[in-house]
């Protein structure tokens, strides 16, 4: 059974315990940065930060809002990368996680093309052209332990599991959350295995919270597999 990880930025506090945690698990080297007006840190993602806590302040019916957003790869359930990519020696999909992991092989691959395919703008290319993104911990899963970014959150705000139980758990979490935020939403659950949870206006968190349909698209992503099922299973033979 597919994994997933249930954000609630809600309850998020921007502490980047989950973006150290990555780092360190990968043993991803630290980028140089500057002070760019705001906490957020690098600035974006890159082939060297697989998760990154984006950070807004908004004016929100008239009240200073701090908005956190630990943006990563969703994991997507029909993955425009992969089947884009066409080679699973390069993007696979793991069977016992669920999670779309990327290898050195994709060196081989369109980069620009595999990153355009993404609704969510999330793979980044090294200089000699290979593409890495967040792997779900699946290391650390295959071993009967959470991902790094879960097992760090001190205030709950992520939760790991089984897909049908994170997903369960979201909709109730959803339901409370509307009490107070009467614009709260989860994003793309159905088409994620990262699922998040937002008070507001998702448009207010990062640019491609929720999926882009400029951008390669989930549902372009399904109708080719519909479309190319039979002859890309005769070809992977």
């Amino acid at each position: 059974m597919s994994k997933s990880i249930f954000i609630d930025t809600t309850i998020c506090t921007g502490c980047r315990g989950c973006q150290v945690a990555c780092k360190q698990w990968h043993d991803l080297p630290a980028e140089k940065t500057k002070n760019m007006g705001s906490f957020q840190n690098p600035q974006d993602l890159s082939f060297k930060t697989y998760k990154l806590v984006r950070m807004n302040e908004e004016i929100i019916n008239g009240r200073l809002e701090w908005l956190f957003f630990p943006d990563q790869c969703r994991h997507c359930i029909d993955a425009p990368c992969l089947e884009t990519a066409f080679d699973e020696n390069a993007i696979y999909r793991d069977t016992q996680t669920g999670a779309v992991i990327y290898t050195k092989v994709t060196r081989n691959l369109d980069a620009d093309e595999i990153i355009g395919s993404c609704p969510y703008n999330i793979p980044r290319k090294a200089q000699d052209n290979t593409l890495a993104k967040c792997d779900l911990c699946s290391d650390r899963v295959h071993n009967g332990l959470k991902p790094a970014c879960v097992t760090v959150c001190p205030s709950g705000a992520m939760q790991f599991g089984d897909r049908d139980r994170i997903l369960s758990i979201a909709k109730k979490r959803l339901g409370k959350v509307k009490q107070k935020f009467s614009k709260a939403m989860l994003l793309n659950p159905e088409d994620v295995n990262v699922i998040y949870l937002v008070g507001f206006d998702p448009k207010l968190y990062a640019d491609y919270a929720v999926a882009s349909s400029d951008r390669g698209g989930l549902s372009r992503s399904v109708a080719l597999r519909k479309m190319m099922g039979p002859f890309t299973r005769m070809m992977r033979v």
